[in-house]
């Protein structure tokens, strides 16, 4: 599949720590798979900051979700079921030592663009957040 046609992949992953590395393994998979490659490690911290809040900070099931424009944007997404706002990122200073509380500080440092927005459809409820990278990252 050329690198000019759209695609996009969802896992849906339970609450449950270990999802994380699935997400991870799962997205270098799919991006070997497309050639994308140069994507790789900033996609998979990505993931992993945007997975992780969405398994850490809530009790229900969650999703990855990997679309890729076709014109170079690769948008990664976690949705969870708590409609909850994320909390702000904090100032990213390498120097701390704290071991949580960075997660969206990093994607924003490191995506083109990113966000949120909260879900109301069939009767679910929870939040999307996702973030973008261009394919010259």
């Amino acid at each position: 599949m050329p690198e000019t046609e759209p695609w996009e992949y969802s896992l849906y992953i339970p609450n449950d720590p270990r999802a994380v590395t699935i997400c991870r393994r799962t997205l270098r998979l799919i991006l070997t798979m497309h050639g994308l490659i140069r994507l790789v490690d900033v996609a998979e911290l990505m993931a992993t900051e945007l997975v992780s809040n969405a398994v850490r900070h809530t009790k229900g099931p969650a999703a990855l979700r990997v679309r890729w424009s076709g014109n170079g944007v690769l948008r990664i997404g976690a949705w969870d079921a708590d409609p909850s706002l994320p909390e702000p990122p904090r100032p990213f200073t390498p120097e701390l030592e704290e071991e949580d509380g960075r997660g969206l500080a990093l994607v924003r440092a490191c995506a083109d663009v990113w966000g949120w927005h909260p879900l109301s459809r069939f009767g679910n409820r929870g939040k999307y957040v996702w973030c973008e990278l261009g394919a010259a990252g």
